[in-house]
């Protein structure tokens, strides 16, 4: 049931990106498209957090830790590299680059939670990067090209891995704090709400404009829905059923799903050997999930 929660939410994440891509081509300032996110969320998730105010005013110093982690590095920092790293890079490599993910947390949820790394696991998590290799294996060959072309795709690799490095370690810190007991509203809530601390000095130094058309909040509101609301509370109740690295393998299946999305909606056709490797990578995360490796 956890694997399907946080395949249900990679889908929801997938199909985030139809209304993102958009607003950031259409001259959105990336740090105003995710503080905006983060200014709805808080709001919206304020009168749920106003009921457990008393545990959240008295945790401890390490869960504070944890929760300044998932918020501040892996919703604030992570999510604005990510939005940022559209505008310099093919947005399917940049989704491609995510594949690296699993491995940081598998890295981390060793050395954080104490989770053993099982031959069988690493066999199995091979074959799932293998298989997500393969789902986008022609943007490896222009995103190979245009690492040697320096300037901006530079800066886009390198956006893009902060990306990948704050969402590992949000899996892992959120999985320790999952299992302290917190729910899913406390964790999502003090998610968003320690990102949007970070994200208002970086708002306030830039010289963008504030977005005023009531256009771009409603599609700005949609998309906080669609990926906040609904896609972040699924992946918690995915992750409370599953271990960190099973979790973030599982979150593999968010390249598939917005690579489908781009097929169904933009006309972007998969070749064989795509579909051969969103098949190995089902394949992989089940297994995982039903061995419990």
């Amino acid at each position: 049931m956890g694997l399907f929660f946080v395949f249900s939410a990679s889908l929801l994440w997938a199909l985030d990106t139809l209304i993102r891509y958009p607003l950031i081509y259409g001259g959105l300032s990336a740090t105003k498209l995710v503080f905006a996110e983060h200014l709805i969320l808080v709001l919206a998730l304020f009168p749920f957090l106003w009921r457990h105010q008393k545990r959240l005013l008295n945790i401890g110093k390490r869960d504070l830790i944890s929760f300044i982690l998932i918020g501040g590095l892996g919703s604030a920092l992570a999510t604005l590299s990510f939005t940022k790293a559209f505008g310099l890079l093919n947005p399917s490599l940049v989704i491609l680059l995510q594949k690296f993910q699993p491995l940081i947390a598998i890295l981390l949820a060793n050395k954080v939670l104490g989770e053993p790394l099982k031959r069988e696991f690493i066999g199995w998590a091979i074959l799932c990067l293998i298989g997500g290799l393969l789902i986008s294996y022609e943007d490896v060959i222009k995103g190979w090209n245009q690492f040697f072309n320096g300037g901006q795709a530079l800066l886009g690799y390198f956006l893009t891995f902060v990306a990948v490095g704050g969402w590992g370690a949000s899996t892992v810190f959120g999985k320790r704090l999952s299992d302290q007991g917190y729910s899913e509203v406390e964790l999502m809530g003090g998610r968003f709400f320690f990102g949007l601390l970070f994200l208002i000095p970086a708002v306030l130094s830039e010289e963008a404009p504030l977005i005023t058309e009531l256009s771009t909040w409603s599609k700005i509101s949609f998309m906080v829905l669609i990926s906040g609301f609904m896609g972040m509370g699924l992946y918690y109740l995915g992750l409370k059923r599953l271990s960190a690295r099973l979790c973030a393998l599982a979150e593999m299946f968010f390249p598939f799903c917005a690579i489908a999305v781009n097929w169904i909606f933009l006309e972007a056709t998969l070749a064989p050997l795509q579909l051969l490797g969103g098949f190995l990578l089902l394949v992989g995360s089940t297994v995982l999930q039903l061995k419990r490796y």
